[in-house]
């Protein structure tokens, strides 16, 4: 089996890439890049995501035929994929950070900064932070409910529909933290920072 993280230079994924060869040990082909090719025939794909929802975007956009290969590999041959912080934001419709952006559209919905209350709040929001599991998610496989998690975020994603929600936190007020819709999975802390259990969900998504 073959698991592809994509590498669209969207800032340091070197955790990302570790984490996934210490649970592949070697069973499991992890290769990272954007050749078009290699993620077409591949059997999952990770797509990790650092900085604003526009500079990923635009990064993704800046590489011919990857966005149609990504769409293709999600909405057609129904592949699982996992996106990890700003990879999963960019499911939505649309971003506002920075700009109003176009993100892919797999799960309908829009990306918002973080309620911070007048600045009660801190943000970003770093640091560890209690998930509570809403729904069975394959991903969240012996993952206790209000296990705790990894987080580096000013934005949310608000999904439209609450059926594709597998997990919230509460910082500031309730957000989402995973996603899980057929063969899409996301994140929104990060995994190959939360640990054991973090390692746990990557485990889980090749195991798919």
């Amino acid at each position: 089996m073959n698991v592809t993280i994509v590498d669209y230079k969207s800032g340091n994924i070197s955790s990302v890439i570790n984490s996934f060869k210490e649970v592949a040990q070697n069973k499991v082909k992890i290769e990272v890049t954007s050749d078009i090719s290699k993620i077409k025939s591949t059997d999952k794909v990770v797509l990790p995501g650092q900085g604003s929802f526009k500079s990923c975007v635009d990064a993704l956009q800046s590489i011919n035929g990857l966005v149609d290969c990504l769409n293709d590999f999600v909405m057609n041959k129904k592949k699982p994929l996992l996106g990890i912080c700003v990879g999963l934001q960019m499911f939505a419709d649309v971003g506002y950070e920075e700009s109003e952006t176009k993100g892919l559209g797999w799960i309908p919905g829009k990306v918002t900064k973080i309620n911070n209350r007048d600045g009660k709040y801190k943000l970003p929001h770093i640091g560890w932070n209690e998930i509570n599991i809403v729904k069975d998610s394959k991903i969240f496989k012996n993952i206790k409910d209000k296990s705790h998690m990894y987080f580096v975020h000013s934005y949310e994603f608000v999904p439209n529909n609450q059926n594709s929600i597998s997990a919230t936190t509460e910082y500031s007020s309730k957000h989402v933290c995973a996603i899980e819709k057929e063969n899409i999975f996301g994140t929104q802390f990060h995994p190959e920072k939360s640990d054991k259990l973090g390692l746990q969900i990557i485990d889980n998504f090749m195991r798919l």
